[in-house]
């Protein structure tokens, strides 16, 4: 699946083309991009004009957008996912993040800025765990880092947390995720909040 960059800011098209490890086109006009079929497009939210609900519409007709933005918030997340965006996230943010969300974007699925998932989390309601729910295939390390995932806290605050490194909370959270059929963190707060 083709990239394809789009933003009338220059400072943001040279940020995501350091953090891309695969070719790439970059679409300066609107019009043009609106020709653009079977491509993943990353593109400024503030280039649409106010337009972006619109434009996206269009694109992902025959595309998968992933939409960033210099300010992101929930609200304009919400919008831009209910219009078909596949992706939505901080403009700026890390090289890992871009790679990791065409990727996620690549496998049909959704992806959101981690500071996101965090937010979504912390509004669950809880709610007792389940009885029903065995938390007993866990061992005892994967049990603790699987409480604090369910509380929002991110892969650097657990590792601190626990004394340990966030590449090891990675890998617990791996295991979780395996052995309690879920895909992610959000799925797994649902679960157990």
């Amino acid at each position: 699946m083709n990239i394809v960059l789009h933003s009338d800011d220059l400072l943001l098209i040279e940020h995501w083309e350091k953090a891309l490890n695969e070719k790439y086109t970059l679409v300066d006009d609107i019009d043009d991009l609106l020709d653009v079929e079977n491509s993943i497009i990353i593109m400024n939210y503030s280039s649409c004009s106010g337009k972006c609900e619109s434009i996206m519409q269009r694109l992902v007709v025959k595309n998968k957008v992933l939409m960033l933005h210099r300010t992101p918030s929930i609200e304009t997340a919400k919008i831009v996912l209910k219009y078909g965006a596949k992706g939505y996230g901080n403009a700026l943010m890390r090289d890992h993040f871009i790679v990791a969300a065409i990727a996620t974007i690549k496998e049909n699925m959704v992806w959101l800025y981690p500071e996101f998932i965090t937010s979504l989390i912390e509004d669950i309601p809880m709610k007792e765990v389940s009885d029903s729910l065995n938390l007993d295939v866990l061992s005892s390390r994967e049990k603790s880092v699987a409480l604090l995932l369910k509380d929002g806290k991110t892969y650097k605050e657990i590792a601190n947390s626990l004394s340990i490194t966030p590449r090891t909370v990675k890998a617990h959270a791996s295991h979780v995720y395996k052995k309690l059929g879920v895909k992610d963190r959000l799925a797994l707060a649902l679960l157990l909040k």
